[in-house]
């Protein structure tokens, strides 16, 4: 029984308003609960080896050679040392430094070695304001 002739019923709608607010509150709660970390990178450019560059700086009397063995323990110019702080390392390099400007690093550091026991040597240097660093490599000749 159609007791309302002429007029037609009007096609239901989905109201959008109240899904965008809760898609809305979502959306804040998503973002308030998110944890954003930093990550610290250090950039670093990784040196090739070759028969050529073997012996370059050897016998120059700027050099400083410090070796790091695979216990953590270092040598500064062939005379072991031991150290309870960076700072101690520092005052060492600037021992062996003596009275040289500027003098080259360079880092001989066994393959077993952490990496931090690295970073502590060059930490050293940066703080003695030695800036000059360098790395030996071990070449591989596959003759």
């Amino acid at each position: 029984m159609n007791f309302q002739r002429g007029k037609q019923s009007d096609e239901p709608e989905i109201n959008l308003v109240p899904m965008i607010d809760v898609l809305l509150v979502i959306l804040i709660f998503l973002v308030v609960t998110t944890t954003y970390s930093k990550f610290a990178e250090l950039e670093i450019t990784l040196p090739q080896a070759s028969d050529e560059e073997v012996d370059k700086n050897i016998d120059k009397p700027n050099n400083i050679d410090i070796t790091v063995n695979a216990l953590g323990d270092y040598t500064i110019n062939m005379i072991p040392i031991k150290f309870s702080s960076i700072e101690s390392l520092r005052d060492a390099l600037q021992f062996a430094a003596k009275d040289r400007p500027d003098p080259f690093i360079i880092i001989s550091a066994d393959a077993k070695a952490t990496h931090q026991s690295v970073i502590t040597v060059m930490e050293a240097a940066r703080l003695a304001g030695y800036n000059k660093i360098t790395f030996t490599t071990e070449t591989n000749n596959a003759d």
